[in-house]
């Protein structure tokens, strides 16, 4: 899915901040998107009340006018009948939630799927698990058309393994992290395919390390050119941003010199 030194463009949520005019982890975005030569496109997973895994980023449905209420306090039919797109603009055109299966559907071969497992704190372990189950039913065998799962939630990643080991799985860090952290890490998850960090704590110490060890190394959320750039510079293997129009320019430039 790479090649040496070009390191792979995700669209995050659709990339809907180039124009404004779209809202994330829509059809409208993720279209917008693929009408650049993108390598990707990064989206958010969560259950609906029936079981049923739906795109939607925040824990809750504010933007949507449902405030303090949460994706599992609606069916997928319901969510399909709610306006996921006015909050941008009134002239935005109305859409329902998305589920992953049309996501998959839809997107699937046309470009690299990252697609986020969401977990709350608060979720039960079996809540979680019934999660991943919906998920990997869609997902299916479909690791060498470039779809892996990145995750804040470990404890997440590990059941996924458990149940597909072959596909890719990528543990998002924070802030708080350290090399030390990461090292650790690999010690104790050596199933990871690698690590998706901040763009303000990658550095190329991490980055040695990282391909020292066989591990891919992914970035977010590039938005500046500063970052854009840091990141090419330390030759990610994967650069999501808001902004993929302006990333694969600059990758372009990168590549040219």
């Amino acid at each position: 899915m790479n090649t040496p030194n070009k390191c792979l463009v995700f669209a995050h949520r659709g990339g809907n901040k180039e124009t404004g005019d779209v809202a994330e982890n829509t059809r409208a975005a993720f279209d917008k998107a693929l009408q650049y030569p993108i390598d990707g496109i990064e989206t958010d997973v969560q259950l609906s009340l029936d079981d049923e895994p739906v795109l939607w980023h925040d824990w809750h449905l504010d933007k949507a006018g449902h405030p303090g209420k949460c994706i599992d306090d609606f069916t997928l039919e319901q969510l399909e009948q709610m306006d996921f797109s006015s909050y941008v603009s009134p002239n935005t055109l109305a859409e329902g939630a998305l589920s992953l299966k049309e996501f998959i559907g839809t997107y699937q071969g046309r470009c690299g799927l990252d697609i986020e497992l969401k977990s709350r704190d608060e979720e039960s372990p079996q809540r979680l698990e019934k999660k991943i189950e919906r998920m990997l039913a869609l997902i299916g065998g479909l690791a060498e058309e470039g779809v892996f799962i990145s995750s804040y939630s470990l404890p997440g990643l590990v059941i996924c393994h458990q149940q597909a080991p072959e596909l890719p799985l990528y543990y998002l860090l924070s802030g708080h992290h350290t090399q030390a952290d990461i090292e650790q890490l690999l010690a104790e998850h050596p199933f990871l395919a690698g690590f998706c960090l901040p763009i303000d704590i990658h550095n190329q110490s991490i980055a040695t390390l990282l391909r020292e060890r066989g591990k891919k190394a992914g970035v977010y959320t590039c938005n500046s050119v500063e970052a854009i750039q840091k990141a090419l510079d330390l030759e990610v293997d994967i650069l999501i941003t808001d902004y993929p129009q302006q990333t694969l320019q600059m990758r372009e430039q990168h590549c040219l010199r």
